[in-house]
């Protein structure tokens, strides 16, 4: 099961935000594709939020493109910043990225964005959101998948094994 930008949005809309409060913090993040020998290639990528899609942007022919065109896999990392992300947190997600070829789609973008042309635009169906925080002593970790509801992990500094909020 996955779902779009829009559909999590209605599904968990607190956490969606505090998502993509993480992702538009920064301009460039770490975009992880799979190799053709399905090793993984991490390369830097721009991240747009726009009618309800996650939305990434590649130039013609980059490998992460091809990447993506032969298995649509990804995870996305959020920047952390300069001081890392403990206070606003650590940001994941995680999908499928489908190319989109509709010509009025790509000019529709195109004239929105403005982007380097010509470019590749995928669209994304997530199937995990992840953030992490340190919150007081303990990490928490926040875990949304397509169909569930945000599950809460807190891990101490006694490194017992992490607990579940319920």
């Amino acid at each position: 099961m996955t779902f779009d930008w829009a559909d999590f949005q209605a599904a968990e809309p607190a956490f969606a935000k505090a998502l993509q409060n993480r992702f538009q913090a920064y301009r460039h993040h770490v975009l992880a594709t799979l190799r053709k020998d399905g090793s993984p290639r991490l390369t830097g990528l721009e991240v747009d939020f726009r009618h309800g899609h996650l939305w990434l942007g590649m130039m013609p022919n980059s490998r992460k493109a091809h990447d993506i065109r032969r298995d649509a896999r990804f995870a996305l990392h959020a920047n952390p910043g300069p001081d890392s992300a403990a206070a606003s947190g650590d940001a994941r997600l995680c999908g499928h990225a489908i190319e989109v070829t509709d010509p009025l789609t790509i000019a529709r973008y195109a004239e929105e964005v403005a982007p380097p042309e010509p470019f590749h635009l995928f669209k994304t169906q997530l199937t995990e959101a992840v953030l992490t925080r340190v919150e007081g002593s303990d990490l928490v970790v926040r875990v949304w998948r397509p169909g569930s509801p945000v599950r809460t992990l807190r891990r101490g500094n006694d490194a017992g094994p992490p607990r579940e909020d319920r």
